[in-house]
């Protein structure tokens, strides 16, 4: 061996510790970051959507690729209107995003099918004096939730994709064909 060279073994050894370590890391890089780096690229977010009880269809990009465009957001709050009562609300925006987002991952644009949006407290409240899986304070009375599913697309696929994202609550209703998701904090039924 000469002075000033390092043995073939401990240059393999370093190699191979770099090789491991740049895997990894490009590993970690494209994980499910994927979907939130879609959210911070300037593009407009589109969403095409059916309300099951109205009957009613809308395409609304709610956001230009530099913010959100207010005329489609109201356009989009009377959409997810309590149609019971005839009473709209302003829908929080990320709901908007996560649903988007949701449709992205799932790789699909079919139209959304609206089961539930928007909720006043006295509909909020008849529909619990039928059903237990009414929540007393549901998200949907704050304009933080839906019910959904997306034509084409299984259920369990939906709800799978809408656990990864973890943006929220997810609830799971196979017997009434439906997903739930919403913007309070990460959990799921």
């Amino acid at each position: 061996m000469s002075i000033g060279y390092l043995p073939m073994d401990h240059i393999n050894h370093h190699r191979r510790k770099l090789l491991t370590l740049s895997c990894a890391t490009l590993g970690l890089a494209v994980l499910p970051q994927t979907s939130f780096a879609m959210l911070s690229t300037p593009r407009p977010r589109i969403l095409t959507l059916n309300n099951l009880n109205t009957g009613e269809s809308l395409k609304a990009e709610f956001f230009s690729g530099k913010g959100y465009n207010s005329e489609e957001l109201v356009r989009l709050n009377h959409f997810f209107r309590d149609y019971r009562a005839n009473k709209v609300t302003k829908i929080d925006p990320r709901l908007f995003d996560h649903l988007y987002r949701l449709q992205v991952l799932l790789g699909t644009n079919k139209p959304v099918q609206l089961v539930s949006g928007y909720r006043s407290h006295e509909t909020n409240s008849e529909l619990r004096a039928r059903s237990s899986g009414v929540a007393k304070h549901s998200y949907h009375m704050l304009g933080k939730a839906m019910d959904f599913h997306i034509e084409g697309m299984q259920l369990s696929n939906i709800r799978k994709a809408a656990l990864k994202l973890r943006m929220g609550g997810v609830g799971y209703y196979p017997s009434s064909n439906f997903v739930h998701i919403d913007t309070g904090p990460v959990r799921t039924w």
